[in-house]
């Protein structure tokens, strides 16, 4: 699909990264952004030529959230309706990234705050610059800390004691804490935090994608079930991966002493 409100580009290794490309407004976002990114996430699915993707940003910020004049100021006018239907639009971002059945990364290269705090949780990876901060500062402009999935996802990650601390306060987090509670899974020099985050996708891309999607897939889904439904689910899924060309060659691999190929399916 064509996109116009941020960098999108495909490598031959199949890693998909996406810029966020707005650095005098330290990457906020506007309604064309959410809506375009969100879109691409949902197409990403059936996109063959993608396997994985690798989410950052321009200049200082990852992304600071929505823009104070293009989005704020508009919600302001706007009535009942137009609002949930709004916030229904950024919950379908985020949404869209956790459905995904391809692994995401997120190269968080400065400030990423708001919704850009959210869109950072959501990825699978986080790699974070030693500069970095996340910061949910909902509360700080009156509105809930939890926006977008952010209850959701936050006390999954770091906890619910955390997480409430982090999302009632609305204080930034600094890259090495961080990296402390789980909420980063790697703390690099500046320099290093896109082409860190860049070979880990291309790690992942060169995995077995059909059980990395599988894998995403049941994280989020067993949260909710008992251990006896986790083990069940556990069990409908294995039982569909090893029908699948990637257990195959696996297994050839290694009695041919050699790296394996996986092709997804």
């Amino acid at each position: 699909m064509t996109v116009t409100s941020f960098h999108y580009v495909v490598a031959p290794s199949g890693v998909a990264t996406i810029t966020f490309s707005r650095p005098d407004t330290l990457n906020s976002l506007t309604f064309q952004v959410y809506r375009e990114l969100t879109d691409l996430f949902a197409a990403l699915q059936d996109d063959g030529a993608v396997k994985a993707v690798v989410l950052t940003g321009q200049g200082r910020a990852f992304c600071s959230g929505g823009d104070v004049n293009t989005i704020i100021g508009e919600l302001l006018r706007y009535d009942a309706p137009q609002l949930l239907a709004f916030t229904r639009m950024t919950g379908e971002l985020i949404a869209n990234i956790r459905r995904l059945r391809k692994p995401v990364v997120a190269a968080v290269n400065g400030t990423a705050a708001g919704a850009g705090a959210v869109i950072a949780l959501a990825c699978d990876f986080r790699v974070l610059a030693e500069k970095a901060k996340l910061a949910f500062l909902f509360v700080k402009v009156g509105l809930a800390g939890a926006d977008m999935g952010a209850s959701w996802l936050l006390p999954r990650v770091i906890g619910m004691a955390r997480a409430t601390e982090l999302l009632m306060l609305g204080e930034p987090i600094l890259a090495a804490d961080c990296l402390r509670v789980g909420l980063a899974n790697e703390v690099v020099p500046a320099d290093d935090v896109l082409p860190r985050a860049t070979a880990l996708a291309e790690r992942l891309a060169r995995g077995p994608r059909f059980a990395l999607g599988m894998t995403k897939v049941l994280l989020d889904q067993e949260q909710a079930l008992s251990l006896e439904q986790g083990i069940e689910a556990e069990a409908q899924a294995q039982q569909i991966c090893m029908q699948t060309r990637d257990f195959r060659e696996a297994h050839a691999a290694f009695v041919e002493k050699r790296e394996p190929r996986f092709e997804g399916r």
